[in-house]
């Protein structure tokens, strides 16, 4: 099987998880320049099998389109037209950077380690893919 892999997209910097290849666990990958995301993803997929991505869609808590929405859409139409093999899927990824602080005061994180925004936006990638995962697995 191919890894899924998440992105929790950013303005400055964006999140990523993936599946291990039997996509029974989802692990934060890294955190890399929003500007570099394009070259990073391209260089994975050439080295791992990728079966779909999923990507957090921005919204706010009153359901409303968040600003960073329309910067997800370009990518996610950038992504399809170079990688259409490779299926982007949305996931509502809100209150996903609460619950990664959440996450952080759970692990035993001191207060400077929970201002690493980088872990914050691996962690966030992390829980929209455990969500994602979840969503799919028969009730």
């Amino acid at each position: 099987m191919a890894r899924i892999l998440s992105i929790d997209y950013g303005k400055k910097r964006t999140g990523l998880a993936v599946t291990d290849p039997l996509q029974i666990i989802a692990g934060g990958l890294a955190t890399v320049s929003t500007s570099a995301l394009f070259d990073y993803l391209a260089d994975y997929l050439s080295r791992e099998p990728v079966e779909r991505i999923v990507i957090g869609k921005p919204y706010q808590p009153n359901g409303q389109p968040s600003e960073n929405l329309q910067r997800v859409e370009q990518f996610v139409n950038r992504w399809r037209k170079a990688y259409p093999d490779v299926p982007v899927e949305y996931y509502d990824e809100r209150f996903t950077s609460v619950l990664a602080h959440q996450a952080m005061i759970d692990g035993g994180l001191k207060k400077k380690e929970r201002r690493n925004k980088a872990l914050v936006d691996e962690i966030s990638a992390t829980i929209i893919l455990q969500g994602y995962m979840e969503s799919r697995r028969p009730k």
